[in-house]
């Protein structure tokens, strides 16, 4: 079982849940204006017949849901046992052997993919807090531009939208997601690129044997693990001080 096939099916999972949510949208849509009569053409049969195409959409839609879960639990289940298998095997060789400095070597390719994961992952929340900071932010402008004040609905709307930039604005600079992310990827970087140096024995590596570059390359990657520790405490206290500051 590969993570590729398991990321692979888990994508399809998360594409038939928009398309559950979407069919279950448009049913809800088709069905107010069928129970309302808020078309104005006279063809019934027209009307009945996409309620019906798009009831039949979302059911074919749930029943794969439900089957692609049960598999998707199984994929699940065969790439835990895997690396536990793989885990038990290198849990069995001694570090200081040079299988084991493989092992280790080998095993920091997941700890890139974890960096880069979570640095990813800091990007997207970050960017979505923006976009939500920019939008709200002319939405508001447009809106007190066009409310005289006559309009208490769009009055709230207008408070509410505000509120929500600023929460959004205080929610990015308290947990600083762009920085973690920043910091996230350039560590992943750094393990990436000591991992293709140590490979191909270029620049630290070069000219070394086999078991003091496996050495040396377990060494930089803990310290550049040790780097990146650090530098996640620095923002959390960089985030307490400017809470007790603004206090």
């Amino acid at each position: 079982m590969k993570e590729a096939d398991l990321r692979a099916a888990k994508a399809l999972q998360r594409i038939g849940w928009l398309i559950l949510l979407g069919s279950l949208t448009l049913t809800g849509i088709l069905g107010y204006t069928v129970i309302v009569g808020l078309w104005k053409a006279n063809d019934g049969v027209t009307r009945w017949l996409s309620l019906i195409i798009v009831n039949l959409l979302w059911v074919a839609c749930a029943c794969w849901l439900y089957r692609n879960h049960n598999s998707l639990a199984k994929k699940t289940s065969e790439y835990r046992d895997a690396l536990q298998k793989r885990q038990t095997a290198a849990a069995q060789l001694p570090l200081d052997t040079t299988s084991g400095l493989r092992v280790y070597r080998e095993a920091s390719l997941d700890v890139i993919a974890a960096y880069r994961a979570q640095a990813s992952r800091n990007r997207r929340v970050h960017n979505s807090f923006q976009l939500v900071i920019i939008t709200g932010s002319i939405v508001v402008s447009t809106l007190t531009a066009m409310n005289e004040g006559s309009n208490a609905a769009l009055s709230i709307v207008t408070s509410s939208l505000s509120a929500l930039v600023g929460i959004s604005a205080g929610v990015t600079g308290y947990f600083k997601f762009r920085e973690r992310g920043t910091t996230s990827q350039s560590t992943a970087d750094d393990i990436e690129k000591n991992y293709n140096a140590s490979g191909f024995q270029l620049g630290d590596y070069a000219a070394m044997e086999e078991t003091p570059r496996l050495i040396h390359y377990a060494g930089t990657v803990e310290r550049i693990k040790e780097e990146q520790r650090k530098r996640e405490i620095q923002l959390e206290q960089s985030t307490s001080r400017d809470e007790r500051s603004a206090q």
